[in-house]
């Protein structure tokens, strides 16, 4: 037998029954005040005691609250764990009352937890062939839902969301233009410096500002400027109508009777084919000024000569082509960042694994269109 008191206002005396059990008789008031040294002192007792049942007696608790029942829950978790018998006996009314109130006997049910199981790598690939057909429908969908609003806008311009289409081609486009020249001047730059130290070699220094036009005018322009709107604009219409999918308001567009295709996507898309073009030009020009810079700075070109072989190795052809993929990979962005915010589940953590999704999706179909490209002109020119 083993006695003990708290702070004068609670105490406990335990008793092993020849079963192996212990009998715990509370006395005093069970609240806040108590609640933090009953819960060490008797969790000290049980892990030391080791019991095979816990018998709580209750016939001496003058006062019980919601941190009393609190110490007995704990008390049955602790059995529980121990694989171990818990009851009570000699409740008062009083303490009767306020355990039926919090519902004590549902708090303290024992209910087993469900083992976590790994899937092993066949379950895995099933979930992820599964989720893949998913989206391979949605995005079917999706893009039929597109053209058929673009199919509407064309029949009735009027219903284009004029306002939301300029403020994407300012965010698109305009705001764009210092990190897309910047970038892409420095990339005219390398690519005129490291072509030199070659060319110099065989006397064919003005030959750079052929290379730094064809290369970026055909292949890195558009390239380069298409990474980058993925980066920006993708990202940012995946998380926008994703925070939207999540706070239920294409729902609600649903329910006013509107499409959220043609009222959300569709500004996007046009604004994208529209500014991205512009934009790959606008690269082109900052390229062609920063292959300049070396061919007079570096290898004695005077600036007129530079420019003369610029305009003798590019053709109407090589821009045009270079716009035409830039159109097709500003489609491309716009309708995955669209996609990818339509798609969005769960909460923040969705979103931002929409936006991530978005990114890589847009680059890795910029990739391979781009390889397309080059197949067609191959054999085209």
């Amino acid at each position: 037998m083993a006695r003990s008191k708290g702070q004068e206002s609670w105490g406990f005396e335990a008793l092993d029954d020849l079963k192996g059990g212990l009998i715990l008789y509370l006395t005093g008031r069970m609240d806040s005040s108590n609640a933090g040294a009953m819960l060490r002192d008797l969790g000290f007792l049980l892990r030391n005691r080791a019991p095979v049942s816990l018998t709580v007696d209750l016939s001496e608790v003058t006062y019980v609250d919601d941190f009393g029942v609190l110490v007995l829950i704990q008390l049955r978790h602790m059995m529980n764990d121990q694989k171990g018998a818990f009851s009570l006996h000699h409740v008062s009314d009083k303490a009767r009352e306020i355990l039926s109130l919090l519902h004590f006997d549902e708090l303290t049910e024992n209910v087993p937890l469900a083992k976590k199981q790994i899937p092993n790598i066949f379950v895995r690939l099933g979930d992820a062939t599964l989720r893949h057909i998913n989206d391979f429908r949605y995005l079917t969908s999706f893009t039929g839902s597109v053209f058929l609003a673009l199919l509407y806008i064309l029949r009735h311009p009027r219903s284009l969301r004029r306002e939301d289409t300029v403020l994407a081609m300012k965010k698109t486009g305009v705001d764009a233009l210092p990190i897309v020249g910047l970038i892409s001047f420095l990339l005219g730059l390398i690519i005129a410096f490291m072509s030199s130290v070659q060319l110099r070699q065989f006397g064919a220094d003005i030959y750079v500002a052929s290379l730094v036009s064809l290369a970026m005018t055909r292949e890195l322009g558009p390239i380069m400027t298409a990474i980058i709107v993925a980066g920006r604009s993708g990202s940012a219409f995946a998380a926008e109508i994703g925070s939207m999918r999540i706070s239920e308001e294409i729902d609600a567009l649903f329910t006013m009777g509107f499409d959220p295709t043609r009222f959300l996507a569709l500004p996007k898309v046009i604004a994208s084919l529209v500014v991205v073009p512009l934009l790959t030009l606008f690269s082109d020009l900052f390229a062609i000024l920063g292959g300049l810079v070396v061919g007079v700075l570096m290898l004695d070109l005077t600036a007129n000569a530079y420019m003369a072989q610029t305009f003798v190795t590019l053709t109407p052809f090589d821009v045009f082509f270079g716009v035409l993929k830039s159109a097709v990979f500003a489609f491309l962005i716009s309708w995955i960042g669209c996609f990818r915010g339509f798609r969005v589940r769960g909460g923040a953590a969705g979103v931002g694994e929409a936006t991530t999704s978005a990114v890589v999706s847009s680059i890795f179909l910029i990739i391979l269109t781009d390889s397309v490209f080059s197949v067609i002109l191959r054999y085209w020119g």
